[in-house]
Order: structure tokens, then sequence, then C-alpha cells
């Protein structure tokens, strides 16, 4: 699905290489990205080109390797190294960039929710509130919104109760990863709400947020509905942010009020919490206002103590 959804950008790739994918040398990696570069092309574009050759390689390592070494004598090596890997391409990757504020989260929540009122549609404008609203409180994956299923049942156990996340995204090659998350943030109601007023003015399937036919939203579809909204929200074009930055701003919100990063691991779904940390991304001000509620709560507990004297 990656490389289908990414076969216009790969061709662009292996043209610009010259050669055959296994004949590809870390030399021509550079040459190409530093082609690009003459070109006036953006970072983020350059690690596109190299980001989309290194998962089409992945694939050929996986599915391939066998063939093409008994067909032309060539043991597959992946070509993108440490150099040339697509965090050195330039140093603006979307990891290292601070995810979207809580203010900025709520002010473009509360515009879309405002928005459902006067859509031309209802349903995917109501949809789509619930669909980034869900995207952002359990840390999900672009690919787990499009999966959900409209069955999905919550956890009885828990003040919050819990949404089962059936084909949570895996590392690698690990294959769908289920977990219980919880519905943190009045996200019980939101689902409530949506299952009971707006799910069903979409044909019936088991997909949770559904298209207009009922089948999954392709996850390009999720990602230009949020790019859209902000859109029309009036948001700069270079300050917009997507889907995956939200799911960051779920483990860097979560962090800097205090939740457990192990909560936060087990809530987005991370085999370790060095995943996680590569997530969190605290505020300019984090130091501060961890100082100034640390030295909140002493006083507190010095002035209970001196009433209880």
């Amino acid at each position: 699905m990656t490389i289908e959804n990414d076969i216009g950008l790969l061709e662009r790739t292996l043209t610009a290489l010259g050669r055959p994918a296994w004949d590809v040398t870390p030399e021509d990696i550079d040459r190409v990205v530093g082609d690009l570069a003459v070109q006036g092309r953006k970072t983020s574009t350059r690690r596109e080109y190299v980001q989309t050759f290194k998962g089409f390689h992945r694939f050929l390592q996986a599915r391939k390797a066998v063939e093409i070494e008994a067909a032309f004598g060539v043991r597959l090596v992946c070509p993108v190294d440490e150099f040339n890997a697509s965090r050195h391409v330039g140093d603006d990757s979307p990891a290292l960039l601070p995810p979207p504020t809580p203010e900025r989260v709520a002010e473009l929540f509360d515009f879309v929710k405002q928005r459902i009122a006067t859509a031309r549609k209802y349903g995917p404008a109501a949809r789509d509130y619930a669909m980034f609203r869900t995207h952002i409180t359990p840390g999900s994956a672009r690919e787990n919104a499009r999966c959900w299923r409209s069955r999905t049942r919550t956890s009885p156990v828990a003040q919050f109760g819990k949404l089962h996340v059936r084909f949570g995204k895996g590392a690698h090659t690990s294959g769908p990863r289920p977990r219980w998350v919880p519905m943190l943030d009045g996200l019980d109601l939101v689902l409530r709400w949506f299952l009971e007023a707006v799910r069903p003015k979409f044909p019936s399937s088991p997909v949770l947020f559904a298209d207009e036919s009922g089948g999954p939203l392709h996850r390009g579809t999720i990602r230009n509905r949020l790019r859209y909204l902000m859109q029309l929200e009036g948001w700069p074009a270079d300050e917009r942010f997507s889907p995956h930055a939200l799911r960051r701003a779920c483990a860097t919100h979560n962090y800097e009020r205090g939740v457990d990063l192990v909560a936060i691991q087990q809530m987005l779904g991370h085999w370790t919490v060095s995943s996680t940390m590569r997530y969190v991304r605290p505020s300019a001000t984090f130091i501060e206002d961890a100082y100034q509620r640390a030295v909140a709560n002493t006083l507190v507990e010095l002035t209970a103590k001196d009433a209880t004297t």
C-alpha cells in the first residue's frame, strides 16, 4: 500500500538515479540529493525522495532479494546510510519541529466543530470533527483511524472507558498491534454522539469513519481533509500540520501535563519508551513551567503542614 501511494515519486526517484534499484550506490543517492538542492527543491522534498527509495528498497529486500541475487548476482544492501538518511537531508525534519500547541489544537477543533452547522454536507463535516478528535486523544496513527470499525466496543474497566484499537499500527513488519486506550478529554461523549447522530447518515458498513460510499477513508484523504480544514480556517500554509503532528501533540501535551511516560507509551502503542520520547517535543518554556509547578506544589504542602501544627 505504501509503494502504491508513492508510485509517482518512486518513478521520479528511479529516473533521477538512472539505474535499477539493486545497482544504486550511496554516491548515487548523494548525487540525486545534491541535484535536487541545486534545483532549489525544499529539504522536505529531498527527504521524500530518499525515504521513498528507502521504503522501496526495503520491500525488495523482504520480497525479492533471492530472485534478484539469482538473476543479477547482486546481494541487496540499502545505499541509504547514516550520512544520507532522510534525517540528514535537512535540519527541519517534522520529527524535530514542535507539534501544535494545546491552544492551537483547541482553535482548530473549535473551528471544525462550529463549521458542522454551516457545512454543505453535515455528515462529512461531523465525521471529520469526530475523526480528528479521536485521532489526537489516544494518539492514534493515521493508519489506525482509517481501519477502525464501528462495532468497536468500550471496555467496562477504568474510569473513562476504553477504546479497542483492533488494527493498531505495528513497527516495521510486526503486523497490526491491537491495544486498549482510555477515552480521555470527553472522547466518550464525542463517539457516542457520532455513532448515534452521524454514522447512520453513511451507508451501513463495519467502518467507523467511512467515506460517502461506506468504505474506509484513504490515508491520503485523511491528510488532505486536515489540510483543507486548516485552509478554510485561514491558517498560513507554512504553519499547517499533518495528522501525524496530532499524534506527536498527544505525546507532548500529555507529557507536559505530567502523564507518566510508560502510560503515554502504551497509549501510542510503542514497543519502547525510547520510541515515545522521539514523539515528545516539549515547549520552549517547559523547564520554567515545570520549575514553577514544583515550587507551587512545595508551597502548598508547607502551608498545609503549618495549618495542622
